[in-house]
């Protein structure tokens, strides 16, 4: 299963904007912009490549340039999607792209008040060009939240990046769940969409595919090849590729080919998956739920039973026993033992004989081998002083004289 997070609408579903559109928002119209015959089946022929190609995930991107405003945007891929073909086995999803620059450093419209309008979409990502956005959409717009952006797009076609790439900036958005995206169209010198032209975000000739490489391997340096996913985000069916020869391109950024391929298929399965818990309670998935396999119902019911048995007859065992059978499985020890060993025990904490002394004093006690009429050898904490012989030497000499 390959995915494609982004496949740009045709441009005039971006381009309708003025009074009459928000009149129509206000009003509640849904049917704000028509799409031409010759726009859903150029789009439906893009789709019907995308799938000979090998991609059974596809999702829809809308562009919006500064910050979400409600009065002035509305979701214009809910009818789009009605009028494509259904296929089987196809699953399609729907994408909110808003490009960041200056003016968007005081808010991008991710707010409380347009969250029932950001529940439309299954995916919300940021593009930002300065260094203000750039830092709030890694640390502050890829918190658990309702309005959480799971995927951030660089212009990788610019001469220059407009911020510098922190590890700690990169670090925290990885932490938080976010992935960085990277299009390859950008490297084959395709076009982007018109609405990223018009706004900086992307460049065009040669010069472009030699931005895309220098800035996609910093990336990936930086990133260390985790949390990546590669994307078209091409407008023309020319600047498709297969997703195989995708992942091989992708392994020259420096990338192993286990790694280049979970940029099609893990790493943005993991992404769908998360976008889904925007609308829960904060980003906590649903309860897990135990799926038996057919056929094992008997046997676990078998088991149970038998365990209820057991415990039960083991309950019975316990209840019947009485506490006289209890006391007769301890061992007696008979009495003409107990009185062996009393006499024994007396006989060693018997006086020595011959140990007459009155009052406390030292202990006397017969020695192995002693003589029967020998003094006891006397033993005891205290020990008299020997006194010294301090009588003078006399001299050898002295006493022939």
């Amino acid at each position: 299963m390959f995915f494609d997070l982004n496949v740009p609408v045709p441009n005039i579903l971006q381009s309708s904007t003025g009074k009459a559109k928000q009149q129509n928002v206000q009003s509640g119209a849904t049917d704000v912009t028509t799409f031409s015959a010759a726009q859903i089946n150029a789009l439906d022929a893009r789709i019907d490549l995308l799938i000979h190609l090998g991609y059974t995930v596809l999702a829809f991107t809308q562009t919006i340039h500064k910050r979400l405003d409600t009065r002035f945007h509305v979701n214009v891929l809910n009818p789009l999607l009605t009028q494509l073909k259904k296929r089987p086995g196809i699953l399609y999803l729907k994408r909110l792209n808003i490009v960041l620059d200056e003016d968007s450093e005081k808010g991008f419209g991710l707010i409380n008040a347009n969250v029932n309008f950001c529940n439309g979409y299954d995916l919300l990502s940021l593009t930002p060009t300065t260094q203000a956005t750039f830092s709030l959409a890694c640390l502050t717009h890829t918190q658990p939240s309702q309005l959480t952006t799971h995927i951030i797009s660089l212009p990788l076609t610019l001469p220059r990046l407009n911020f510098y790439l922190k590890h700690t900036l990169i670090r925290t958005a990885l932490r938080n769940g976010a992935v960085f995206e990277i299009d390859y169209v950008g490297s084959i010198g395709g076009e982007f969409a018109s609405i990223l032209h018009d706004t900086g975000y992307a460049e065009l000739g040669p010069g472009a595919k030699r931005n895309w490489w220098a800035s996609a391997r910093e990336l990936v340096r930086v990133t260390k090849s985790r949390n990546i996913i590669v994307s078209s985000g091409a407008v023309k069916d020319a600047d498709l590729r297969a997703a195989k020869d995708v992942a091989n391109l992708i392994t020259l950024l420096g990338m192993t080919q286990d790694a280049a391929h979970n940029t099609l298929t893990k790493t943005p399965k993991g992404v769908t998956l998360r976008a889904q818990t925007r609308k829960t309670y904060r980003a906590v998935m649903s309860e897990p739920k135990m799926i038996i396999p057919d056929g094992s119902m008997e046997l676990l019911r078998a088991f149970v039973a038998q365990t209820t048995m057991d415990k039960e007859a083991m309950e019975e065992d316990r209840g019947d026993q009485q506490p006289e059978e209890l006391s007769q499985t301890v061992p007696t020890v008979p009495d003409e033992s107990k009185k062996r060993v009393r006499e024994d025990t007396n006989a060693e904490t018997a006086p020595v004989a011959g140990a007459g002394q009155k009052g406390p004093g030292p202990e006397k006690v017969a020695v192995k081998g002693q003589a029967p009429g020998q003094q006891p050898v006397t033993t005891g904490p205290t020990r008299k002083k020997r006194k010294k012989n301090n009588k003078p030497l006399e001299s050898s000499v002295g006493s022939e004289h």
